[in-house]
């Protein structure tokens, strides 16, 4: 299993309690998998460089996990879905 980082941003207008529900969603898409979550580093709200979807901030979160390679490719997928992630980068760390 290789290890990664996942660098992803949140609308900031959820509630706290939406943005601990997409968190812990993406944490048990990696340990469903038989992946394991190092760390998750709530970054908190920052201001964008450039708006994405009429928005100036989000809400940055870091998890780091130990994986396969299927994994990150569910995660791409699923994030891609969902309307709330503004942006996501996985890299290999």
């Amino acid at each position: 299993m290789a290890k990664y980082e996942m660098l992803y941003l949140l609308n900031n207008d959820l509630t706290d309690d939406a943005k601990a529900t997409l968190i812990e969603k993406y944490e048990n898409v990696v340990k469903s998998m038989n992946g394991t979550v190092v760390s998750t580093d709530k970054w908190g709200t920052k201001k964008l460089s450039y708006p994405i979807k009429f928005k100036n901030e989000a809400y940055y979160v870091l998890t780091t996990f130990e994986a396969e390679g299927t994994v990150v490719n569910e995660l791409n997928r699923i994030a891609g879905i969902d309307a709330d992630v503004y942006r996501l980068m996985i890299t290999k760390a």
